[in-house]
């Protein structure tokens, strides 16, 4: 389909970014943003992943622009926001999708490296995102800035399938830093939203629990995950799709500060 069937959800004209746009749910979120008409740039850890998703979204015919940034160094994040706003000229979309995951140990297991670089990324680096955005966002007097947390960030995975205290804090506090900006900057006309995406199926869960897709454990934990879930599986990376285009465009214009949870029931337990 084309951006100008439903008006309702139209990004024509519009300016996005898009943290960890290089693989998985990112790469997806930079191309519904550009099907339905975004200019998009994808910053990204890897540079070359960037590009690959640039690649990809130039079937829509809009702008792309691939940035290599390390979220958790704010001199980059200022950077790399300079260079969008030189190229677009403005930002109407950010989404602070980059994270990482510690291996799954306890609490008294935990490296503080791991602890350290994982609230650095995972929540210091969605801080420095919205702090260059919303100061863009602010004296343009508009904007849809949308966090992708996690299920995790609203409550706790059994340990025997899932343990990282370091994501489940800093996703627990990307919930929190959405609230508050939606309370300061809704005056400014900009709202601030945020996704909670439950287990992803590929290799994604593999990479998360920090163990190789094809091992037995692997398959074993995968199995408890799906067993767990009330729709009895995990989710697809596009499957978050319908959810972005809505929190982007403006269909959700009187909704901020909300967290939509997209994690196939977990949460009902």
């Amino acid at each position: 389909m084309t951006c100008g069937t439903n008006r309702l959800f139209d990004l024509t004209g519009k300016a996005a970014i898009v943290t960890g746009g290089g693989s998985g749910i990112g790469r997806e979120i930079c191309d519904v943003l550009a099907e339905f008409g975004a200019d998009v740039a994808c910053l990204d850890l890897h540079k070359d992943r960037a590009e690959e998703t640039c690649e990809i979204i130039k079937k829509y015919g809009h702008k792309s622009l691939a940035l290599a940034v390390d979220v958790s160094h704010y001199e980059e994040v200022c950077d790399s926001f300079q260079q969008v706003i030189a190229e677009f000229n403005k930002l109407d979309v950010l989404v602070n999708n980059a994270g990482i995951g510690p291996p799954s140990v306890l609490i008294d297991e935990t490296d503080l490296k791991d602890w350290h670089r994982v609230i650095d990324v995972n929540l210091h680096g969605v801080f420095y995102c919205m702090k260059e955005g919303l100061r863009i966002m602010r004296q343009q007097k508009s904007g849809s800035v949308i966090n992708v947390g996690s299920m995790l960030g609203i409550s706790a995975a059994a340990p025997e399938i899932l343990a990282q205290s370091p994501y489940v804090t800093a996703k627990h506090g990307v919930i929190g830093l959405t609230k508050q900006g939606a309370a300061e900057y809704g005056q400014f006309n900009i709202r601030v939203n945020c996704v909670a995406p439950g287990f992803h199926s590929g290799t994604r869960i593999a990479e998360t629990l920090e163990i190789k897709p094809d091992a037995e454990e692997a398959r074993v934990r995968q199995q408890m995950i799906s067993s767990r879930t009330p729709l009895g599986r995990a989710a697809e990376a596009k499957e978050l799709k319908g959810i972005l285009i809505y929190l982007a465009s403006d269909s959700s214009a009187f909704t901020t500060g909300a967290t939509i949870v997209s994690d196939g029931g977990w949460t009902v337990w």
